[in-house]
């Protein structure tokens, strides 16, 4: 594991791939979401070995990934099996972005423009679900990142969610599209919904009016969400974000996390030197549909790796 500025300096670079061929006619791409705290490099190297397709890297603002050396040792850690991988920025101008993308293309296989985020310190800050309301921005971000980035194989990509007037998303789509997007990930709801149903419909008409690819996004909780979220939509890919949290082995087809998948946390968070909270936190959420409610109730109290995995021990074996 290494940092982007220790990878810099020893060279490590890994081969990037022809990240579209990725798209198989045919083939519904299976993509961990990129979610704050959580899609770090030992959690996508998790649900790699579990049928995960693309991996997101966490939402980065790359005013400050570009500002600082500390930001970019900590916000950004990969290996040479963390591929194919795309880096989501948060950003506002489209110079700071095409600078973000310039520094990680040689470790990553694209970028993403995060244009969902609904919360109101990046909506303040210009950042995420603002921006579908300001289409001639991205499309010259994307314009942007596309004429400076030298690689015709690195992606750009942009992550949005829906207007209430779908128009609107058509239109932004479409002016992304005609300045080179790779291809968009659409969260089937509005920027002020939360946990209403998500609007399959709006995604299907959006796919239905572009030629780039199209991603799902929202409520993917198991195996059949995204066989099901295809079938209603169309789109070429489908990405979970708390579905894999819950069950890293979703996309392999498990119902529930399984204990070899439990297992594997345990040895790849070790292995990375992961901090507890992070450590435990990913165990909470896993094992929340296998252990019964006094169960948790002692598990979510634990306050150490070691007394962790002597739990583990004891309730599950080996």
């Amino acid at each position: 594991m290494v940092s982007i500025d220790e990878s810099l300096k020893m060279n490590l670079k890994t081969e990037s791939t022809q990240i579209m061929d990725i798209f198989e006619k045919g083939k519904v791409l299976k993509i961990c979401a990129p979610m704050v705290r959580y899609s770090k490099l030992p959690f996508r190297s998790l649900v790699r070995k579990y049928d995960c397709d693309l991996c997101f890297t966490p939402m980065v603002v790359a005013a400050d990934f570009m500002r600082s050396v500390k930001a970019r040792d900590s916000e950004f850690t990969t290996n040479q099996g963390d591929r194919p991988l795309i880096m989501q920025f948060a950003a506002s101008d489209g110079q700071t972005l095409a600078d973000a993308a310039r520094v990680v293309c040689p470790f990553t296989d694209g970028v993403d423009l995060n244009c969902g985020c609904p919360q109101r310190w990046a909506m303040a800050e210009g950042y995420g679900a603002c921006l579908i309301n300001k289409p001639e921005l991205v499309r010259d971000m994307v314009r942007l990142v596309r004429n400076q980035v030298d690689n015709p194989n690195y992606s750009v990509s942009i992550k949005i969610r829906i207007h209430k007037d779908l128009r609107r998303t058509v239109d932004l789509c479409q002016k992304a599209q005609a300045a080179g997007v790779s291809w968009v990930t659409v969260h089937g709801r509005t920027a002020e919904e939360r946990h209403q149903p998500v609007h399959y419909d709006a995604i299907r008409t959006i796919k239905d009016s572009l030629a780039v690819p199209v991603i799902a996004n929202g409520d993917i909780k198991s195996l059949s969400d995204v066989e099901s979220t295809h079938q209603l939509t169309g789109v070429d890919g489908v990405m979970a974000a708390r579905g894999l949290l819950a069950n890293p082995a979703m996309f392999a087809g498990y119902e529930e996390t399984p204990l070899e998948c439990i297992w594997d946390w345990v040895d790849i968070a070790l292995a990375h030197g992961t901090p507890f909270t992070c450590f435990h936190h990913h165990l909470i959420y896993m094992m929340e549909r296998v252990s019964s409610q006094p169960e948790r109730k002692v598990f979510n109290t634990l306050c150490s790796t070691s007394a962790v995995i002597d739990y583990l021990h004891h309730t599950y074996g080996t």
